[in-house]
């Protein structure tokens, strides 16, 4: 049977369908103010308009979300939204303009918005509460414009990530600066609940903000110690892995400017993976219904 068998894959009228039943549920909600289920259909297809007095606008499933004002048929949407969920390394803009057959520029955009969907947003609740083992750990990816950055040498004219990954859990990575304590201890702090249990390598940047965990464990390296005990960083090693095989073997070429989205994509991946119960088309859906609320422009895009 063919991955792209169900309704809401095959016609425009399904998907919207798919789409109001993953957003909205039993209660249409109008998008501009808020006013549930107040709102009544238009002549045109899939468009309502509220009836609250201070609103009277039109709407659509679509609206405030990253595929509003898109001319890529819902359906096709839906598609790439399963493929780039499902595709463990991700999907390159050009797989996905010959599977879905739509042009290279309708592609490339497509895939930065559905990571503007992936994205994970508002506040996010710390990592490591109750206890939970979180691993930390930096690693340097070589300048992704192709482009030597200017006066720099060695891991400087590399990119530098920090992500945390906790045991069992999700993953959060970022784009940062360096690797000293400026750029890594702030990370830590905004991110762990001062209860985490925290593990890393043998840097430096660790040591000071490890103190203000519940326990700080590091194994070195730089002696070939790998594993004490609990002790480890195998678990954010595992995800870099990934990640290094999917920006060289899938994607190729990336702009310094849109790592942050390529991070989005990863996380979003690893955080709903199958070890922890989510299978391909679950994770669809999360990421369709984390398009809600956010917009991505051709101008923001580039």
């Amino acid at each position: 049977m063919s991955k792209f068998s169900a309704p809401h894959f095959q016609t425009v009228e399904a998907a919207r369908e798919y789409l109001e039943a993953l957003r909205w549920g039993a209660e249409r909600v109008c998008p501009h103010c808020g006013t549930v289920y107040a709102s009544f259909a238009t002549k045109k297809p899939g468009v309502y308009r509220c009836q609250s007095k201070g609103c009277r606008k039109d709407f659509s499933v679509t609206t405030k979300s990253v595929m509003e004002s898109s001319h890529i048929k819902l359906n096709v949407w839906l598609q790439a939204f399963f493929l780039m969920a499902s595709s463990k390394k991700g999907m390159s803009s050009h797989q996905l303009h010959r599977a879905l057959g739509i042009t290279y520029k309708s592609a490339w955009f497509l895939t930065h918005r559905i990571r503007e969907a992936m994205r994970a947003g508002g506040l996010l609740a710390p990592m490591g509460s109750g206890g939970a083992q979180v691993e930390a750990d930096e690693t340097y990816f070589g300048h992704l414009d192709g482009q030597p950055k200017k006066g720099r040498r060695g891991t400087s004219n590399m990119n530098t990530i920090v992500t945390l990954v906790e045991r069992g859990g999700s993953a959060r990575s970022f784009h940062v600066d360096g690797n000293r304590i400026a750029d890594i201890a702030p990370i830590l702090r905004a991110n762990l609940s001062r209860e985490a249990k925290l593990m890393t390598d043998e840097h430096g940047s660790y040591k000071e903000v490890g103190r203000e965990f519940a326990s700080h464990d590091t194994v070195n390296h730089s002696r070939d110690e790998y594993v004490r005990g609990d002790a480890y960083t195998n678990t954010v090693e595992g995800y870099y892995s990934i990640f290094k095989r999917g920006m060289k073997g899938v994607y190729q070429h990336c702009a310094e400017k849109h790592l942050h989205r390529y991070l989005s994509e990863f996380d979003f991946r690893y955080s709903s993976r199958v070890a922890l119960g989510v299978n391909d088309g679950e994770r669809a859906d999360l990421a369709i219904k984390g398009a809600a609320g956010k917009r991505l422009t051709y101008r923001q895009a580039n």
